[in-house]
């Protein structure tokens, strides 16, 4: 069963001294995007874990984001008293230079909750959180967070084959009716040259008649575009069903039936075939927009 581009996935590791939050967001793209939102992973551990990102996701734009959340009661938590007092000054004098109240007297607890929020006043030694012997209860982790995405692709693929797929069999049930209308539109074109013979007053032998209808319906003819057309769509069947990720190939696939379909327009010259051809047309740009986020 095909997978969505689209997917969300989370897992946690409980590490000494807090809790490790994995994460990994995707929405379509061309190849494999890779962009790991984080300082706490070790540099060395980097290329090795976004060539496992690309072997279990295979494309799209993909998200990971590690966070750290430390045990308050722990002591991995310290407050920089002295970067906290340079804030301090600061903010007191920026408060003196443009007239503002002194903020120790308007809103002192205000005031101290905003220092503590200022960068690098609660040291979390985050450069300490991933160590070699944690690393593989982080690993661990990783691999529940790309299962779960996993998952969730495999429930959204479900979804896009459904519609897909019915949309494809609708084109098919469309070009049947086309068919359909083949009699009548080949009746009408020869009625059409038949009254644009009578309006020049001209007459013509019937022999000749029949000879100029064939060379001319054979402009016409859409014999070709409608066996194309049937056969672009059981490839594409095919290929949703048969192959693991076939959504580059799918884009090619529906390149030809959009071919098939403009070219059977082109020479329908019948008001009922065209309608048939504007309604393809409407299901395949859907089907093309679904195709974008099948992986």
């Amino acid at each position: 069963m095909i997978q969505s581009m689209t997917g969300y996935g989370k897992a946690e590791a409980l590490l000494e001294g807090g809790k490790l939050t994995v994460e990994f967001r995707s929405v379509n793209g061309k190849n494999a995007e890779i962009s790991i939102k984080t300082s706490l992973l070790p540099k060395d551990k980097e290329m090795p874990l976004r060539r496992r990102i690309a072997d279990r996701l295979q494309r799209g734009t993909i998200d990971m984001f590690l966070t750290w959340e430390a045990n308050i009661s722990g002591s991995s938590k310290t407050v920089n008293r002295a970067l906290a007092l340079d804030y301090y000054r600061q903010i007191s004098a920026l408060a003196q230079e443009v007239g503002a109240p002194d903020p120790r007297e308007s809103e002192p607890n205000y005031l101290l909750a905003t220092l503590l929020r200022m960068p690098d006043v609660i040291d979390a030694a985050k450069r300490d959180v991933i160590t070699e012997d944690n690393w593989p209860l982080v690993e661990k982790a990783i691999d529940r967070a790309l299962d779960a995405i996993c998952d969730y692709r495999a429930r959204e693929g479900e979804a896009l084959y459904k519609d897909v797929t019915s949309r494809v069999k609708g084109i098919m049930a469309l070009e049947d009716e086309v068919e359909a209308l083949e009699g009548e539109r080949i009746e009408a074109v020869r009625s059409r040259l038949r009254k644009a013979l009578e309006e020049l007053e001209q007459k013509c032998e019937a022999e000749r008649f029949e000879q100029e209808m064939v060379f001319y319906l054979e402009k016409l003819d859409i014999n070709e575009e409608k066996v194309r057309l049937r056969q672009h769509c059981r490839y594409f069947m095919d290929t949703i069903a048969s192959e693991a990720y076939p959504g580059k190939k799918l884009g090619f696939i529906i390149q030809e039936m959009g071919r098939e379909i403009n070219t059977t327009g082109s020479k329908a010259n019948h008001a009922g075939i065209q309608k048939l051809v504007v309604r393809m047309k409407d299901e395949l740009e859907k089907v093309r927009e679904q195709s974008l986020n099948i992986l």
